[in-house]
């Protein structure tokens, strides 16, 4: 069953001067959870959702940035939906040609729908969780989320954050597990 787990960027980062996968820099807690249960990256197809970097899948190399999601930023990026480029130009007078938009990214994460999410755990606080959702809701118009895919929220204090996406991580082994 093809999952997608989405996760929110981290504050604690890797200092490393060059690019490297996101899955490498973001080193919170529950990048650490994530790493420890799925060392092989087996159980799920990984994304983050980042102030800067927008919707990515966690493959992608990134440099160090630091930026945080506001209220203001969170509402402009669901209103601009899965079509609008992250990071923004760094001037309206530059051509909208930076960054990656999550249509795009999520696209090449199914094999350009051939393979939608069947289930998907969206991990971070409220304002990830918002923008999360509503680019679900455009990944399903697109056809790469079933529509009647499970949507698992996680959210909360910490702990119980890293024992729900531990769980849910194991999860995938007893699914499949099951299936021949």
């Amino acid at each position: 069953m093809p999952r997608l787990l989405v996760l929110a960027c981290s504050a604690t980062k890797r200092p490393d001067p060059e690019r490297i996968p996101a899955l490498a820099r973001y080193d919170g807690p529950l990048w650490r959870t994530l790493r420890a249960a799925d060392p092989e990256g087996r159980r799920a197809r990984v994304a983050f959702l980042s102030a800067h970097y927008g919707f990515r899948d966690a493959a992608t190399p990134i440099a160090a940035y630091d930026a945080r999601l506001t209220q203001d930023l969170a509402e402009r990026m669901v209103a601009d939906g899965v079509t609008t480029r992250w990071p923004r130009p760094p001037s309206p007078r530059r051509p909208d040609t930076y960054g990656m938009h999550a249509g795009a990214e999520i696209a090449s994460m199914t094999g350009y729908g051939a393979e939608p999410f069947e289930d998907v755990a969206l991990v971070g606080g409220q304002l990830y969780l918002d923008v999360m959702q509503a680019f679900v809701a455009g990944f399903v118009t697109m056809g790469c989320v079933w529509p009647n895919a499970r949507i698992t929220v996680i959210n909360g204090p910490i702990g119980l954050m890293r024992r729900d996406l531990r769980h849910w991580l194991l999860e995938a082994a007893s699914v499949q597990g099951g299936r021949s």
